[in-house]
């Protein structure tokens, strides 16, 4: 049951200094002057969003949250500890790209009780960078690894994109194993998929879907080598180094979203707040909840979303006998196609069915007839990087 599971916190920090290529994330490149305002606002926020319960995990992501300087990183952490005062965070999540590391924002982030941060690399190739409009260099990416792991003991996840333009099979390879030699504590490895309206997908570019199965198929060999336990389609880790703030989100479990495009699931309800920077300072200013969009869903669309959210775990869900009943000729269809084996009472991907999660996660997403799903829900980042 949802409810009885751990409650999230989800913060949305928008701000960045320049648009990725391949960004469809909400962020605001240029707009660093907000951020006293909005920090503000998201304390204000807080007060508007009622829980009985405490969160009790915490992902900051965005965006760039490395964007906010040492005083601003303080300022955020006190604004969430008087917004709850009764939180105890077992996990405190903080993204960062490489650029925006320095030794005074990890301190910050240490006396803050961070306990897990995650880089965004996507590569270490310079030109696949430059391709990806990066701003950072490789050099950079492994100075921000080291100063990350010399501030202190705590978890330290490293993101790599394959499929990127100029990154061919043997220069993911090479991106893996560099990354993999630092001995990270968790990976995630997204495949590149051209969101509309991003500047690769407006170029033209279409990842090479052949290339991406081959480069995935190179990773589930080269973690598993490197003792990292594959855990999620796009995550790896090293034991007890899961993003628990995911998994609960993957668990169906509930979680509260502050900021610009940030969704919070809360009783059963799921919503979105606006995507529009100035509307979202305005309307929480006015003492208003900033949701654009909200849905409740019910029957086989709610007991759907379970099913693609377990099956997103490698290791599968549970099934209830309501689960086999509702999609009975959608368990049989997937099977016979070698996407899903159900044994024992539980439902997973098969290592096909991981390279086509997205045709077997379609099965379960309203409005059910093949060939007619609005929704792509495989694959890539989910809940915390833009959450669900």
């Amino acid at each position: 049951m949802a409810e009885a599971g751990p409650l999230g916190l989800y913060v949305h920090i928008p701000f960045c200094s320049g648009k990725c290529a391949y960004c469809d994330f909400t962020s605001f490149p240029g707009r660093g002057g907000d951020i006293p305002r909005y920090l503000a606002a998201l304390e204000a926020e807080a007060g508007l969003v009622r829980s009985s319960r405490s969160p009790e995990t915490l992902y900051v992501g965005g965006g760039t949250p490395s964007e906010l300087d040492a005083s601003r990183i303080e300022e955020l952490f006190a604004r969430l500890r008087r917004a709850y005062p009764e939180a105890r965070f077992s996990e405190a999540t903080f993204e960062c790209n490489p650029e925006s590391v320095d030794e005074a924002k990890l301190r910050a982030l240490r006396r803050a009780g961070v306990t897990r941060l995650s880089i965004g690399f996507q590569s270490l190739d310079a030109g696949v960078l430059r391709a990806a409009g990066r701003r950072h260099t490789p050099e950079r990416s492994l100075r921000a690894f080291r100063l990350a792991r010399a501030a202190g003991d705590w978890s330290v996840s490293v993101d790599l994109i394959c499929g990127l333009p100029g990154q061919g099979a043997d220069v993911f390879r090479e991106d893996l194993d560099r990354v993999l030699a630092l001995e990270p504590d968790h990976l995630s490895l997204y495949g590149f998929d051209a969101h509309e309206n991003t500047p690769l997908a407006r170029s033209g570019f279409v990842p090479d879907e052949d290339l991406g199965r081959a480069m995935l198929e190179a990773a589930l060999a080269r973690t598993a080598a490197a003792g990292l336990v594959h855990y999620e389609i796009s995550n790896f880790s090293k034991p007890g180094h899961q993003s628990w703030h995911n998994l609960n989100c993957w668990n169906g479990g509930e979680y509260i979203g502050l900021g610009c495009a940030a969704s919070s699931h809360l009783g059963g309800e799921r919503s979105r707040s606006t995507g529009d920077l100035d509307a979202y300072l305005r309307e929480v200013g006015s003492g208003r909840r900033p949701v654009a969009e909200s849905e409740r869903l019910e029957g086989k669309e709610k007991l759907g979303e379970r099913v693609f959210l377990g099956l997103r775990r490698v290791a599968g869900l549970e099934l209830e006998p309501e689960m086999q009943a509702q999609f009975g000729a959608e368990w049989q269809d997937l099977e016979r196609r070698g996407l899903v084996t159900r044994h024992g009472g539980r439902a997973r991907l098969t290592r096909e069915g991981l390279f086509l999660a997205n045709d077997a996660f379609a099965s379960f997403v309203a409005p059910f007839e093949r060939g007619e799903h609005p929704l792509s829900v495989g694959g890539g980042p989910l809940p915390a990087e833009e959450n669900l």
